[in-house]
């Protein structure tokens, strides 16, 4: 069984580099990868704050890499970029593989099943414990004490749900055309019917906008962009009901409307540097 981490690939990119490894995980009992982008630096004693970025379904660690081209804004701005996969793989449990929006095809929701079946999808303690240890232990370029979060669609829900639960943790979260109110809406009650059980209490401890009412001493802004072309902006992502909760609570959000734009990565290419510089700004870069 593999248990250390392996670098896989290495291309140079603005003076920095993407970097893939592979690594076995404890959490969720097989081997998985990421990405890292470190930024260029002059020093080889630097260590440089992180942006987790957390992707949607059907996503692997390496989509966000290859398509945002946010490595241009990190490198000005000295963040590094982990992106970890999106679900555990090659567990070979039953029905795993039988639809895009769950299971073992990068649906794993950022949750911590509690179905037996489904028992190896932790993806929630992956993402909050078991990486940020392994970065820290491996990677003495990383300051992951200084860290932000952000991601897309089911990974927008990861990134407000994970920052909201764990205020000391991120300094910032951001988020394009996320899942923002999973328990109304059918991606998330699939997902949730199969990994949680009936009980909605259990969903709500997973939706950013049932979180938002308990959560809300935010130190940031919250910024989401959402294309009005998007296929999924009516029934499935639903940010209007988050920035609903958001108002009631007072909590500081910014929702921009983008105008033509639909849920893909031609979106998130194109405002990426903008989130980029909303984390640089809370990372006091």
């Amino acid at each position: 069984m593999e248990s250390g981490l392996s670098e896989i690939g290495s291309t140079k990119m603005f003076d920095g580099y993407n970097k893939r490894y592979k690594h076995y995980s404890e959490t969720l009992g097989c081997s998985m990868t990421f990405s890292i982008y470190f930024p260029p630096s002059s020093s080889s004693s630097h260590r440089s704050p992180v942006l987790y970025w957390l992707s949607g379904l059907t996503c692997t660690d390496e989509n966000f890499i290859i398509k945002s081209g946010a490595q241009r804004a990190a490198a000005s701005h000295g963040i590094a970029l982990v992106v970890p996969d999106t679900s555990p793989r090659g567990l070979n449990v039953e029905g795993e593989a039988d639809s895009y929006d769950f299971g073992v095809v990068g649906a794993g929701f950022y949750l911590n099943a509690t179905q037996e079946k489904w028992k190896n999808w932790r993806m929630y303690d992956y993402v909050v414990k078991e990486l940020p240890k392994l970065l820290s232990d491996n990677f003495s370029q990383l300051d992951t004490t200084r860290a932000s979060i952000s991601g897309h669609s089911m990974g927008g829900h990861g990134a407000l749900t994970i920052y909201l639960k764990n205020l000391d943790k991120y300094k910032s979260v951001s988020a394009f055309a996320p899942i923002a109110n999973p328990i109304n809406c059918p991606w998330g009650q699939k997902a949730f019917t199969n990994y949680l059980g009936g009980d909605k209490a259990a969903w709500e401890e997973y939706d950013a906008t049932c979180l938002i009412s308990k959560f809300n001493n935010l130190s940031a802004t919250i910024l989401i962009d959402q294309g009005e072309n998007d296929q999924f902006y009516p029934d499935q992502l639903l940010p209007n009901k988050f920035e609903e909760a958001c108002k009631k609570v007072n909590a500081p959000l910014l929702v921009r409307l983008q105008p033509g734009y639909d849920h893909s990565y031609y979106f998130i290419a194109t405002f990426i540097e903008d989130h980029i510089s909303h984390h640089a700004q809370a990372l006091e870069l």
